[in-house]
């Protein structure tokens, strides 16, 4: 293993040298579009109040699943604000250069690399081979080491007794299919896959869980089954040459070891039904913890990381891997490699990047260009993947664009509300987890996260200020993006904390491509349930998933806020 880490580092450093001029040089010297000029960093933010920190949670029983070596410490992790750093961010890595269904729109001084998903060849990797059926995994994707976090438990359902319903004759029901009790290796989400993405599953889904260490078992929980309406366009890379699957939406249940599942159909069940438990892994230790020590699997609160002491160390070599480099190098005009958050911006900050930027470094943004005060709202803070402990061996290799951001759809991630804002990176791991290995998608499919305290994540890899492709609104991915609020808002109302972040967030995103939060916005159908291929659909900027495609979500109580939501936005802007 040494040797062929050193071999790793060898070609790493090869690479790093051989970089162009261009790319080699300091991030500073050339004015950033969307961070702060070196000279400005240093400005004290006048941003509106940040969303409240990740609390630390309360210890938890020690986690062992009996497959998988422990995670390595890494360093300690806080979520308090820090003087963005002085010191010049290292430039970019790229992954393979590739190409995009849409042309995709790159920042010139810090070339991007987008490439279309390669179809999928073979099963999952780093799975339990007694557990783990065959399913989706790219041919493109990052091998993941044998350390590799985290595990899914891919149960096979089938036809239940009469008498587990109490129906008393002992006789299977064709249209009900499920698992009873029985105690599994650990978990937190769980979900229901089965083999054609195109089949819907007409009837309820229903589990009950007993938590890690206890002896009672939780009440019946629903699980959302229609989740068909998420997921890539079709006639899309993403969308056609991978072994996809249909799929419930995912639901947190917390730290568990027992499970129970019942599957009724009001028409014929869709064949290949399993039941998916996915343990997010364990998170970043703070530091290495004494021996026989239990290992804390909720959040931790992330901090800025340490700079590379040797002057011009690139930072591939700096703790990262060439995965994690490329998630972080697309966001390095933002902040430091490897850094857990991008630091928010006053509005004057945020303006004066933008008249500062090169004409081009914001494509379809006239406000780049504008003598005027521009709109946009001031950048929020965001937790970036490392900060929520994303394992960047799952995804596919490359990044997908699409032209420009014309409006936001707004969803809940239909997980409930059963979460503290400190397991909300647990919660998301899980549902990368889910959508990658479970789903067969190439990556987080929503392209932000919000949780119940107003904290923003970085969603899908590419670059928080590009356009990236996502696949989150069925028909409408293109030229758009999607914000899932971490919840289940049907009958209860999101918090206030997380409206405003969604504004805030709006507001700094759309101001970026010229786009006013309260007007309208043109799309074009990819296909869906709602308007055929080809349509042009208008909208509203900050619209909700159901305005897209037949469906509930965000859920009503959520969608109710949109039209505060969107006056907010633009008042952060400085249109009201």
């Amino acid at each position: 293993m040494r040797a062929s880490l050193a071999s790793s580092i060898a070609v790493t450093c090869a690479a790093a040298l051989a970089l162009p001029v261009s790319l080699a040089a300091p991030a500073a010297a050339v004015p950033s579009a969307l961070g702060l000029p070196q000279a400005v960093s240093a400005l004290p933010s006048t941003t509106p109040a940040e969303p409240q920190p990740l609390s630390a949670p309360p210890p938890t029983a020690p986690h062992t699943t009996g497959e998988l070596p422990p995670t390595p410490p890494v360093a300690p992790q806080r979520l308090p604000e820090l003087p963005p750093t002085s010191q010049a961010a290292p430039p970019a890595v790229s992954e393979l250069p590739s190409t995009s269904d849409a042309a995709p729109q790159p920042l010139p001084e810090l070339p991007s690399t987008s490439q279309a998903a390669p179809p999928a060849a073979g099963g999952p990797v780093g799975e339990q081979a007694s557990t783990q059926p065959a399913g989706p995994q790219a041919a493109g994707a990052l091998p993941p080491a044998p350390d590799l976090p985290g595990s899914t438990q891919s149960l096979p359902l089938g036809p239940l007794a009469g008498s587990t319903r109490g129906m008393g004759d002992g006789e299977a029901d064709a249209g009900e299919q499920g698992l009873t009790r029985r105690d599994v290796r650990p978990f937190s989400l769980v979900g229901v896959v089965w083999d054609d993405p195109a089949a819907p599953l007409h009837g309820t889904v229903q589990v009950r869980t007993r938590a890690t260490g206890g002896a009672g078992w939780s009440a019946w929980q629903d699980v959302e089954t229609h989740n068909e309406e998420h997921g890539a366009d079709p006639d899309t890379a993403e969308g056609t040459t991978r072994t996809l699957r249909g799929s419930t939406a995912p639901l947190w249940v917390g730290d568990s070891d027992g499970v129970e599942i019942r599957v009724h159909g009001e028409e014929p069940l869709p064949t290949g039904l399993r039941l998916e438990l996915v343990d997010p892994g364990e998170d970043p230790a703070p530091e290495a913890p004494a021996a026989g020590a239990p290992r804390n699997r909720t959040a931790a609160a992330p901090v800025a990381p340490a700079t590379p002491t040797t002057p011009g160390l690139p930072a591939v070599l700096a703790g990262l891997s060439a995965a994690e480099a490329a998630a972080s190098g697309v966001n390095s005009q933002l902040a430091a490699f490897g850094a857990t958050w991008i630091p928010a911006l006053s509005k004057e900050e945020t303006e004066l990047t933008i008249r500062q930027a090169p004409p081009r470094t914001v494509a379809h943004a006239p406000v780049a260009n504008a003598a005027a005060k521009p709109y946009i709202g001031p950048r929020p803070k965001i937790i970036t993947r490392k900060g929520w402990g994303a394992d960047e061996r799952l995804r596919e290799k490359g990044f997908v664009y699409t032209k420009t951001i014309k409006a936001a759809f707004v969803h809940h991630s239909a997980t409930g509300n059963n979460y503290s804002c400190g397991q909300a990176p647990s919660v998301l791991r899980s549902i990368y987890r889910y959508h990658v290995k479970s789903s067969g998608w190439r990556d987080f499919g929503y392209n932000f996260a919000v949780d119940k305290c107003g904290n923003i994540y970085e969603g899908r890899a590419g670059g928080v200020a590009k356009p990236v492709l996502g696949a989150h609104t069925l028909g409408f991915n293109t030229n758009s993006m999607g914000i899932a609020v971490l919840g289940t808002y049907s009958r209860s109302a999101p918090p206030a904390a997380t409206v405003t972040a969604i504004a805030r967030l709006t507001a700094w995103k759309l101001g970026l491509h010229g786009v006013n939060p309260k007007g309208p916005a043109y799309l074009v159908s990819g296909g869906g349930n709602r308007y055929r291929k080809g349509t042009t659909v208008r909208f509203n900027a900050i619209a909700g998933h159901r305005d897209g495609f037949a469906t509930e979500c965000p859920g009503v109580r959520l969608y109710n806020k949109l039209p505060t939501t969107r006056t907010t936005s633009a008042k952060y802007q400085g249109r009201l």
